[in-house]
């Protein structure tokens, strides 16, 4: 196993009517006024929104607001989110809704507290020195960034989509009531628990000795929103299979399945970066997408630790061969997408790449050649366009 270090300082407060909380919670972070921020329409038409302020006025907080956020959040609202935090001088962001919110969130709070360009983090220019403090009341299970260290964004100019990692950006308090989950629809709910899987995934498929604990948890957590996600499918408003979907994933973004690990191989993530920077796809149905290509392609680099997971995760009966176990395994996975109507392939989203667009996203994701991803298979500029190739479909 690998020496690793588990840091996880977010307060979670879990439960039904849990969001009338939130105005305590931030007073208990001490500061003088909130920025708080959000997406589109629903958390105004849900009713969420007017009892966060009713929260926030009762703890005597004062606040500004800033809605707006889309899925795969644009760098020009993170622009605008930190010019309004210093011309209001808010402290504190306050995070309402889902992955691309939080991010959002942690992009403005980087702006405001380290200064110069923001965009510098995510091009891997400058490190993150501080961050304004985040708190969230969370309205999606998926992204995970309510406990993680993550934040990704998107530059409308060229439609670059990049991530940034820093222990600053990790929110203070997550406000986690799976009722608010309940009107999501199905395919958002979908995406959502493929994301969830996914960053496990990425953990569990990796290169080095790995802890039977850690792996134990990881199996068990992909199990457990297998289980739960094909229950919301006919369920939507059980409760119970919201709060182990909402609670997995947390701890599938929080680094306690990577415990052990060298850190997995994150070249799925990378790959779907480029296709939701290009097409503004949703990111558990672009994972999705590209993960049955991305696994075929690897597999002969690790054809034990596939036919693990087949075994451990996806009930396959070990073959003679480990990578017909393997390949049993992914075929397994795939069924499962389909189950959830996720797509397997590029095109099942409707979408047709041309050859210059996939010799684009190859060229996007390798940082135009100057990088290779992933840690099972090195891939370089080359490989991610077969990639992109076999899953367009």
């Amino acid at each position: 196993m690998e020496n690793f270090q588990y840091y996880t300082p977010t307060k979670v407060v879990f439960g039904k009517g849990t969001e009338d909380q939130t105005g305590q919670l931030v007073a208990e972070q001490g500061c003088r006024k909130v920025l708080v921020h959000y997406g589109s329409g629903s958390v105004v038409r849900s009713g969420l929104l007017d009892r966060i302020y009713r929260s926030l006025d009762e703890a005597g907080i004062p606040y500004v607001s800033l809605g707006g956020v889309v899925p795969n959040p644009r760098l020009s609202l993170v622009y605008e989110g930190i010019e309004l935090c210093k011309r209001e001088n808010a402290d504190f962001i306050l995070a309402v809704g889902g992955g691309s919110v939080i991010d959002s969130a942690k992009a403005i709070g980087y702006g405001v507290a380290n200064g110069g360009d923001v965009w510098d983090f995510y091009e891997k220019k400058r490190t993150a020195q501080s961050c304004l403090p985040i708190g969230v009341v969370l309205t999606i299970a998926a992204a995970g960034s309510e406990m993680s260290d993550s934040s990704v964004i998107t530059n409308e100019n060229g439609w670059l989509k990049r991530g940034y990692s820093s222990n600053y950006g990790r929110a203070r308090f997550a406000v986690m009531d799976p009722e608010l989950t309940m009107t999501l629809p199905k395919y958002q709910t979908a995406s959502g628990c493929v994301d969830i899987m996914m960053h496990t995934m990425e953990r569990y498929f990796n290169q080095c000795e790995n802890m039977e604990m850690t792996d134990g948890i990881s199996e068990h957590l992909i199990r457990t929103v297998m289980k739960n996600a094909k229950i919301l499918m006919t369920e939507p408003d059980n409760y119970n299979a919201r709060a182990e979907v909402m609670w997995a994933g947390s701890l599938s973004h929080n680094g306690l399945t990577g415990c052990g690990t060298d850190g997995g191989d994150w070249a799925s993530h990378q790959l779907e970066h480029e296709l939701g920077g290009m097409f503004d796809v949703a990111h558990g149905a672009g994972l999705a997408a590209v993960w049955g290509s991305w696994a075929r392609y690897v597999m002969d680099a690790a054809p034990n630790r596939f036919a693990k997971f087949a075994v451990n995760v996806m009930g396959v009966e070990p073959e003679a061969d480990e990578i017909m176990t393997a390949v049993r395994g992914i075929e397994a996975m795939e069924d499962f997408y389909r189950a959830l109507d996720m797509p397997v392939s590029i095109r099942n989203m409707g979408i047709e790449p041309g050859e210059d667009q996939m010799k684009e996203l190859a060229e996007k994701c390798s940082h135009f050649g100057r990088r290779t991803i992933g840690c099972i298979k090195k891939l370089d500029k080359e490989d991610m366009y077969r990639i992109y190739k076999n899953a367009r479909g």
